[in-house]
């Protein structure tokens, strides 16, 4: 958990075994284990987030890919109040709430724009397809023509 491999090790422990449990759990019948695992990606995605922008001073925290990858099997560890449920229910989830109109708005401004960006691009490709055709029908035309004067 220190050295070279010790942000691999890390996340793949953080990964590797939630994902499979997640996979299990979507192909079980309960709801339950889905809700769990759910909780559980909301949390670590969050972390991540947060990770990226703090990434400058975690770099000087010693030991921190062995401090991440315990606060990573907290979030998953098999109890009831493990630390993705405890982290969701009392920082995450209030926070979403509070701010859900805020987000939902910029959820649609951003969907927009994509669908805009999206059309663009359909209609430019639309335009080359049909650029290329008139050029492929202009070069078939010259060859006819070329070929009528050599006859």
């Amino acid at each position: 958990m220190v050295g070279y491999g010790a942000q691999f090790l890390c996340n793949f422990i953080g990964f590797l075994y939630p994902a499979y449990a997640s996979i299990k759990a979507i192909e079980s019948p309960q709801k339950d284990d889905d809700t769990k695992w759910l909780t559980y990606w909301v949390t670590y995605s969050v972390f991540s987030l947060l990770e990226f922008f703090a990434d400058l001073f975690l770099f000087w925290v010693p030991f921190y890919w062995l401090l991440k990858c315990i606060f990573l099997v907290w979030c998953f560890a098999p109890i009831e109040r493990n630390g993705s449920v405890t982290l969701y229910y009392r920082f995450i989830r209030p926070f979403i709430l509070r701010h859900q109109d805020k987000i939902d708005k910029v959820v649609d401004q951003t969907k927009d724009a994509i669908h805009e960006v999206f059309g663009l691009a359909k209609e430019g490709v639309s335009q080359a397809k049909d650029m290329a055709k008139d050029l492929a029908n202009e070069e078939t035309m010259r060859r006819m023509a070329d070929q009528a004067k050599m006859d």
